[in-house]
Parts: structure tokens; C-alpha cells; sequence
């Protein structure tokens, strides 16, 4: 069903307010430079779990996680990431996602069924090939940041910021872009070093 590339099984910081799991999916068509989940970049790449086993881990967790969150690589590469969230939902679990908004039309037949959504904002949407090295992107990035906020889903925006990559200037554009002017909550990281 999913290419699985990894499991978090307890997370105070990936839900906001929430105990939950993540499931890392594998793929990703963007190549940011600073990415700290390079491993899970090539979605050819073999899986590490089935989602079977990954299910079973969630039902031993009943009582004790309330959400899974589904991050990756990016998770709405997948076509079954619709009924994995199903799934989880069917087994009283919230439903978060964590995306780059890569795929605004899969974003869309996703959004009515999460329950949180955290995306990653790479740039400014006229730097965004700078980031992502990917043309096109920022149409994809800006369509889905409008789906986000319309869909009246719980949602916070997020930017790694790379100052190698970013510089001040850009990530106050950001900040009252997402702030100021969508009135969306926006939390900026540090990029790791790889």
C-alpha cells in the first residue's frame, strides 16, 4: 500500500499539542539542498517496513499515541496514502500530513480527510527552483498553500531555513506573507548540516 522509509514511534513535536506517531514515506521529486531525509529521496529505494507493520505498531499504541502523522520524502507522491489515512482514521487515530505541496491535486482529495497539516514553505514562490532545483515547483508549492488555507484543516506553515540558501530578507518575506497577510501560523527551523 505505502512505501514505508521509516518509523518515528513517539513524537511530542510533529502534531501540534498531540502525542503521535510518524510514518515516513519514501520518494521525493524535489532535491532541496539542505534536506535531512536524504535517504528517503529515491523512491526506488527498498522499503523498510510494510504498512502492515506499521498498522500493527499503531493498534499496540491505542491509549497511548493520538495521531500519526505522515511525512516523508513526500507522502502525497503515493497513491495509496488516501486509504492508509483511511486506515488510520477507521482505527481513532487523528490524521496529520506533512508536505512540501509537490502534488496540489492529490493535496486536494487529501485535505478533507486530515485532520492537521504542516507545509513547508521552501522560499518565496519566485526563488522557490532555487531551493528545490525542481522547475515548476513553485506553481505546485503555491497551489497547495492556497488549498491548505482554504480547506479550513488545522495548519501551521514551516521553513528550513538554510542561511547558505535563504537570507534574512527572504524569510521576513515569508514570515509576513504566511502571518501578516494569510493570518496562518509559521514556525521557521534551522537547517541541519549534511
Amino acid at each position: 500500500m505505502l512505501k514505508i522509509g521509516g518509523l518515528t514511534p513517539f513524537t511530542t513535536i510533529d502534531y501540534p499539542d498531540h502525542l503521535a506517531a510518524v510514518v515516513f514515506c519514501q520518494g521525493c521529486p524535489w532535491r532541496c539542498g539542505y534536506c535531512h531525509n536524504r535517504e528517503l529521496l529515491d523512491e526506488s529505494a527498498p522499503a523498510r517496513f510494510s504498512f502492515d507493520e506499521v498498522l500493527g505498531f499503531i493498534e499496540r499504541r491505542r491509549g497511548l499515541l493520538d495521531a500519526v502523522v505522515f511525512s516523508g520524502g513526500e507522502p502525497t507522491m503515493q497513491p495509496g496514502l488516501l486509504p492508509a489515512i483511511d486506515m488510520v482514521k477507521s482505527m481513532g487515530f487523528l490524521a496529520g500530513l506533512h508536505t512540501g505541496g509537490a502534488f496540489p491535486e492529490r493535496l486536494a482529495e487529501l485535505l478533507p480527510r486530515l485532520d492537521w497539516v504542516g507545509m513547508d514553505l521552501k522560499a518565496p514562490f519566485p526563488d522557490y527552483e532555487l531551493i528545490t532545483g525542481v522547475p515548476g515547483s513553485s506553481h505546485a508549492a503555491a497551489r497547495s498553500a492556497g488549498l491548505v488555507r482554504a480547506s479550513g484543516v488545522s495548519h501551521c506553515f514551516r521553513t528550513t531555513v538554510d542561511p547558505r540558501l535563504l537570507s534574512d530578507l527572504q524569510v521576513a518575506a515569508l514570515r509576513h506573507m504566511v502571518v501578516d497577510e494569510w493570518g496562518s501560523s509559521y514556525d521557521i527551523q534551522a537547517a541541519v548540516r549534511v
